[in-house]
């Protein structure tokens, strides 16, 4: 029998499409909107940082909405409340209000992300995993179409607004097409709790939360720290730092976003088959360092352009890997422990941007690239801490 929620998933995902978009619209205007609002480009980055904190805001309050009104009013206000975030950044002129936009647009992805990976989880059980790497996969494919957007509207003399107010009309038919779809029963009977004496006997012993817990949190952290410094400069790193034109410095983000996109469906294959995702974990910011290395040193443009896939590649999916590890680790309190990682991954999207920012103005624009190997080299170290603990713990 055909799954009756396929077209509802449709909808999902094309909210996701959209949102890969999002994730990286501030960066790829920055110059745009420093003289739409007369600021300049660090303070314009700031507003990832509002949005990092009204996903951090949402955080408290969007799942328990989604389990006690449904999924289905989550995921639409969500859609519906991005239309203030992609029509008043572009039409408006008051930073204080953008910063403002800026922070319903994090509520809004907060409401989507609660909504949506449960709605595809209870839509199709049986295949839950791929569902929701298709999100990932969705985001990456929206998130390398945006340059080719801009690059559209530059080479006709369009104003960049139009990239803002085309995503507005996707999310209005979004939101609309939603409405008259169906959506599963909330499914509350976590499957896994039933089996929690057969998960108890994985333990040699009890797994500490202020050790591998803790470590599993500041990765939640350093995974985000890691992509979001490249979504928020990498465009200004290629004309500050590396000489390119800017059109040509916002085409790096597509490369990126093919890695990120390339990266997932990487690991749809081989994880847990042929790798596990701890091991995933340590190789990924290793292999960052090294991309970041090639870049501080090495400004060739075909370097530039293998850098930076490498860069998307290897930054994509630590954080979905370190819920997944969690979830290993703390079998009992899934959802509260994996709301910590969450938690840390909505405070380095706040902290990041703020801290590159200040770097960025008292120092340069390099900065960014010595910051972001800092956090690599750290990820590692908690990565294999973790993994010793796994050895210690796990059966």
């Amino acid at each position: 029998m055909k799954n009756p929620y396929i077209k509802t998933s449709f909808g999902m995902y094309l909210n996701y499409f959209m949102l890969g978009m999002i994730n990286i619209i501030i960066a790829s205007n920055m110059g745009n909107l420093s003289a739409n609002y007369d600021q300049p480009v660090e303070r314009i980055s700031l507003l990832v940082s509002a949005i990092g904190i009204g996903k951090l805001v949402a955080l408290f309050f969007a799942g328990r909405l989604s389990d006690k009104l449904g999924r289905k009013p989550i995921i639409i206000t969500g859609s519906f409340l991005y239309l203030l975030f992609l029509i008043g950044i572009p039409l408006l002129s008051s930073y204080p209000v953008a910063f403002a936009l800026a922070i319903t647009a994090g509520i809004a992805n907060s409401l989507l992300d609660s909504g949506t990976y449960p709605a595809l989880i209870e839509s199709f059980p049986k295949q839950s995993s791929s569902a929701t790497v298709l999100v990932k996969a969705m985001v990456s494919i929206g998130a390398t179409l945006l340059p080719v957007i801009l690059a559209f509207l530059a080479s006709h003399d369009l104003s960049w607004g139009w990239s803002f107010y085309l995503l507005a009309v996707l999310f209005l038919i979004s939101g609309m097409y939603l409405i008259f779809m169906p959506f599963p029963a909330v499914n509350t009977n976590d499957k896994n709790e039933k089996t929690s004496e057969a998960q108890d006997n994985r333990f040699k012993e009890k797994p500490k939360f202020w050790g591998e817990g803790l470590a599993i949190i500041l990765i939640g952290f350093t995974s985000t720290a890691l992509f979001v410094v490249w979504q928020t400069w990498l465009p200004e790193l290629g004309t500050g730092f590396m000489d390119l034109s800017e059109n040509v410095a916002v085409q790096l983000l597509s490369y990126f976003s093919i890695g990120a996109l390339v990266s997932v469906l990487l690991l749809a294959v081989v994880l847990d088959k042929f790798i596990k995702p701890i091991t995933i974990m340590i190789i990924y910011p290793a292999v960052a360092f090294v991309s970041m290395l090639m870049l501080f040193f090495v400004h060739s443009y075909p370097v530039v352009i293998v850098s930076t896939f490498i860069l998307g590649l290897s930054t994509s999916g630590i954080f979905q890997l370190a819920i997944s590890v969690m979830t290993d680790f703390f079998v009992e309190n899934k959802g509260t422990t994996t709301s910590y990682v969450n938690i840390a991954g909505s405070v380095a999207f706040i902290l990041v941007p703020i801290i590159t920012s200040s770097l960025v103005g008292g120092i340069g624009i390099s900065m960014t690239l010595v910051f972001d190997m800092v956090i690599a080299v750290l990820s590692i170290l908690l990565a294999v801490f973790v993994l010793y603990r796994g050895r210690k713990v796990l059966n």
